[in-house]
């Protein structure tokens, strides 16, 4: 017999480690391809691994709660042959680089040549004469918040013999910040004042609730909750917001989609909700101003060509999650409204792919689905915008006619932008943001779908 070593697969570029939360088999189970082995999560979505051989799984390389690197041997397979077979990575998720197309845009800002080569530093940086392994994310995050070897050195990880994994390194600092009074984009280099070592705390969950003072109930943060908010804290952190409002009146629309939904869901077997309809204007208005479907490096402004629309989804245990339509500004109405529903339904289910919630470039909420009339809501990083549609509530409003103003019952409705200041000035994002609800606005009532 022959053993198959199966490392943990590719999930996407931005993905390089992930948590095993569940072993579906066991040590001695007869195993057929494409058998579901184990559950793993990660800082996008959460995942299956399925075996692609036949035989009987003879070791677990983990434990659960362990977290595994991409590329490391997460099972041993025995299966027919005489030989050991080479370790093998499942077929990856990732698009292939050839196929992602950006331009970058470099602002001319006053003084930027002058900025330390950030290159460099992080070529010549430290974390690599150690004994204790450090992942290369981990690594990344030590260089950009400036920890020295010795701070890296004494965090306690929680990760597998030890390891400091992402979750520790952000706890850790996220404590350090809020203690220390040197601000945090000044490297411990560059300054004068000397700072105590912060004390070093484990992130080891407790799985338990606490109750504080016999009153107060202490509810830990669970594994999604925890990236949630390290990620808000992120994005407000490093863009400016501004937010911008507009009132629409989508009378058109919601008669129009009365009058086929139906029909719709007679042909297609399922519903047409507002969703896509918002989503197709969106994609419009993001051609005609393709300087909000941007992301920011540094002092460079990078233009995306690929309109990847995501779609901010609440999960049942109350937490959220935005799978990605890609290339929605290329779909159909009805392959918008197919791929909605699609998505909606698999977040639910809690039966995304890690590659179903990366690549976006702009983000879509609806709050309106909770009785809001309005919100600000906070960038989805590295995008620079996101915007929010409330609900739509009928309203006594003016109706200009060739006989003169009237006083009619519309359905209005809010729409809210949240752009980052640093390359959206209020011109563009609330030029784009009036474009989207002119789209909404001047909705077709003939349109055939």
């Amino acid at each position: 017999m022959a053993l198959y070593k199966l490392l943990l697969p590719k999930m996407g570029e931005s993905v390089s480690e992930a948590t095993i939360t569940k072993w579906l088999k066991q040590p001695g189970d007869l195993i057929d391809e494409d058998d579901t082995l184990l559950e793993i999560a990660t800082d996008k979505v959460d995942s299956e691994v399925p075996s692609p051989v036949k035989g009987v799984l003879k070791e677990h390389c983990y434990t659960v709660d362990q977290t595994v690197q991409v590329g490391e041997v997460v099972a041993i397979i025995e299966i027919e042959g005489e030989n050991e077979e080479p370790a093998i990575q499942a077929q990856e998720n990732t698009v292939p680089s050839a196929t992602i197309h950006e331009e970058i845009i470099e602002l001319n800002i006053p003084g930027v040549d002058q900025l330390p080569n950030v290159a460099a530093e992080i070529s010549s940086s430290p974390y690599e004469n150690t004994l204790r392994f450090y992942s290369p994310l981990v690594k990344n995050i030590a260089r950009h918040e400036g920890l020295s070897q010795d701070e890296l050195d004494r965090i306690q990880g929680t990760g597998a013999e030890g390891r400091v994994t992402k979750e520790d390194i952000l706890t850790y600092v996220t404590h350090r910040d809020s203690s220390s009074k040197t601000p945090k984009s000044i490297p411990a280099e560059h300054t004068n004042t000397a700072t105590e070592s912060p004390k070093i705390i484990s992130t080891a969950p407790s799985h338990v609730h606490t109750v504080a003072n016999g009153s107060d109930e202490i509810i830990e943060m669970d594994r999604m909750r925890r990236l949630i908010a390290d990620h808000m804290v992120k994005s407000v952190q490093t863009s400016p917001h501004v937010c911008s409002f507009v009132e629409a009146d989508v009378t058109n629309l919601v008669l129009w989609r009365n009058k086929v939904k139906d029909a719709y869901k007679k042909r297609e077997g399922e519903n047409i909700t507002f969703t896509p309809l918002f989503i197709e204007a969106i994609s419009k208005a993001l051609k005609d101003f393709p300087l909000v479907n941007i992301s920011i490096d540094g002092y460079n402004i990078i233009k995306k060509k690929n309109i990847n629309i995501g779609m901010a989804a609440a999960l049942p245990n109350g937490n959220l999650i935005v799978p990605v339509i890609k290339n929605a500004d290329q779909l159909s109405l009805v392959g918008l409204s197919k791929s909605v529903n699609d998505l909606a339904q698999r977040s639910r289910a809690n039966k995304l792919k890690p590659d179903d919630t990366q690549d976006g470039t702009f983000t879509f909420t609806n709050i309106g689905a909770f009785g809001n009339i309005m919100g600000t809501p906070i960038i989805n990083q590295p995008q620079a915008a996101i915007l929010a549609v409330g609900t739509i509530t009928k309203k006594p409003a003016v109706i200009e006619t060739e006989y003169g103003d009237m006083i009619g019952i519309r359905h209005m409705m809010y729409l809210s932008l949240s752009y980052d200041h640093r390359a959206i000035d209020g011109a563009l994002g609330g030029t784009f943001l009036k474009r989207v609800a002119d789209y909404l606005e001047n909705w077709d009532s003939n349109r055939v779908i």
